[in-house]
């Protein structure tokens, strides 16, 4: 059972060391699946703590973890750093991990990665010790205000404040004004010119996750940021279209490497469908395989999910099942054999 847990604390930490440069071990109980990534948020807003007791394994379990992490990471010539937690909260307050203090701090120890520069150390751990955004939530129900006790309709702002909400007089952002999402350069420029700054969130049930919606500044920096950016219109177009070049070649890069890994996993795979599996799991801001942190990290076991969902959908009935109404699970049962029988002559190489 050990060996089993190193094996996937390794390939999480690994994904994460080659995406970020550094290794939390929050982010390791999440993709252990111990913990869902919308209860860390709450966590870190300062909604509730400590955060064990979200996990489904006990404090033994949770030392091993660590145990094997860092093993693995000192294995790796990874070195510690220490990380305080803040909460997103008026008062800034500390948050805990655990009530046992020595496994509550060894939650907070990041693993750096080697070979980086003073600078690039000062940075990351800048970063890392940074108390989440003030963020209000757009309501989905009838609330009242713990301070005042007014009745909310649905939709208003509300900070979530202990166990309930306060209204925006009550929180003191009634003097803010609401800029929408969808210009990035004029929210971050009204953010920096903003004493006060406050995201507005919105919970979507069905990714279960909170979606920025905007952000709440002072009217006159919002003022300032607009005509900062009017200023600079020209060169940020120019800009957009570089990076825009700049990532389309990143892209058909990552792919080609996508791909290769699917043909050395798959040495029968046709080339050109190697390619077509490769666009289709690396498309970016899909949310598939490809796109997420063991998927560019060109993770074995994420290419072959990508080349599974692949052969599911296109050389198996599994489609046309669920179009029928197989249920997902049964739909997947009935094919597993052809499923099985494609991925077996791939792992052969190919003839020709």
């Amino acid at each position: 059972m050990a060996g089993k847990l190193h094996n996937r604390v390794a390939s999480v930490a690994g994904a994460a060391l080659a995406q970020r440069k550094y290794v939390a071990p929050v982010e390791v109980f999440t993709a252990l699946g111990w913990v869902h990534p919308s209860r860390v948020e709450e966590w870190r807003r300062g909604r509730f703590s400590p955060l064990a007791k979200e996990l489904p394994v006990g404090t033994a379990r949770i030392a091993e973890a660590l145990e094997c992490l860092g093993n693995w990471a000192r294995a790796n010539g990874l070195s510690p750093s220490d990380s305080a937690y803040v909460a997103g909260t008026r008062d800034r307050r500390d948050l805990r991990f655990t009530e046992d203090d020595a496994l509550d701090q060894l939650c907070r120890t990041h693993w750096l990665a080697p070979g980086l520069t003073d600078k690039q150390r000062a940075r990351l751990t800048e970063r890392q010790n940074k108390a989440p955004d003030l963020a209000v939530t757009i309501a989905g129900n009838d609330w009242t205000c713990a301070g005042c006790a007014t009745r909310g309709a649905t939709g208003d702002l509300h900070l979530p404040e202990g166990d309930g909400h306060l209204c925006l007089a009550c929180a003191d952002f009634d003097h803010l004004v609401f800029l929408p999402a969808g210009n990035a350069a004029l929210s971050r420029r009204a953010k920096l010119e903003s004493t006060l700054a406050v995201l507005v969130l919105r919970f979507n049930r069905r990714r279960k996750r909170h979606e920025r919606q905007g952000i709440l500044v002072e009217e006159a920096a919002l003022e300032r940021a607009e005509q900062q950016c009017l200023a600079d219109e020209d060169v940020r177009a120019r800009r957009r279209e570089r990076d825009a070049h700049r990532r389309a070649a990143q892209d058909v890069e990552f792919q080609a490497a996508f791909a290769e890994v699917v043909r050395r996993l798959y040495p029968g795979c046709p080339a050109e469908r190697a390619q077509l599996i490769a666009e289709h799991a690396g498309t970016r801001g899909s949310g598939r395989v490809g796109r997420s942190a063991a998927g560019r990290a060109l993770d074995e076991e994420a290419v072959r999910l990508a080349v599974i969902a692949s052969v599911r959908h296109l050389d198996t009935a599994y489609d046309r099942l669920l179009m029928d109404g197989v249920p997902r699970a049964d739909a997947r049962e009935r094919i597993r054999a052809d499923l099985d029988r494609v991925l077996e002559g791939w792992a052969q190489p190919s003839a020709g």
